[in-house]
C-alpha cells in the first residue's frame, strides 16, 4: 500500500447548508467509488470553500456520510478575482494500491473546468 493524493471539486449553485451537504457528499462518493475505496482507506481529508460559501463546513458532509474517525479539517480558498465562484475542493490522503497514475481526480460539473489536465 502506498500513500496517494486524491483532488476534486464541485461548484453548488447557491450557499445552501443542505445543498452543500448534498453535493460535497455527492463528490465525496464519487471519490471514494472511481478510486475502489473505503472510508476505512482515508488518512486525512482537506476542504477549501471559496469566501462566498459560508452557510456550512463542508467537512460537515463527510460526517453525515459516516466518515467519523478521519481527521477532516477546512479552509477558505483564496480570494483571487475572476475565479470560479460556490467551488468546495477536496484534497483526499489515502491507502491505496494504485499507482499515482491510475489515481481518479474527480471534478463533477462545472468544476471540470478546473483541473481539465486531471479531472475524471
Amino acid at each position: 500500500m502506498a500513500v496517494r493524493a486524491v483532488r476534486g471539486a464541485v461548484q453548488l449553485e447557491r450557499d445552501d447548508a443542505e445543498h452543500m451537504q448534498e453535493q460535497v457528499g455527492e463528490l465525496l462518493t464519487a471519490i471514494l467509488e472511481r478510486n475502489d475505496l473505503v472510508a476505512d482507506d482515508l488518512i486525512s481529508v482537506w476542504f477549501t470553500a471559496t469566501p462566498d460559501l459560508r452557510s456550512d463546513f463542508p467537512a460537515a458532509a463527510a460526517r453525515a456520510l459516516g466518515i467519523t474517525d478521519v481527521p477532516l479539517i477546512c479552509a477558505q480558498e483564496l480570494d483571487i478575482a475572476g475565479a470560479m465562484e460556490r467551488v468546495v475542493r477536496v484534497l483526499a490522503h489515502v491507502e491505496t494500491g494504485l499507482s499515482k497514475a491510475g489515481i481518479a481526480h474527480v471534478y463533477l460539473g462545472a468544476a471540470g473546468a478546473l483541473r481539465k489536465d486531471i479531472a475524471q
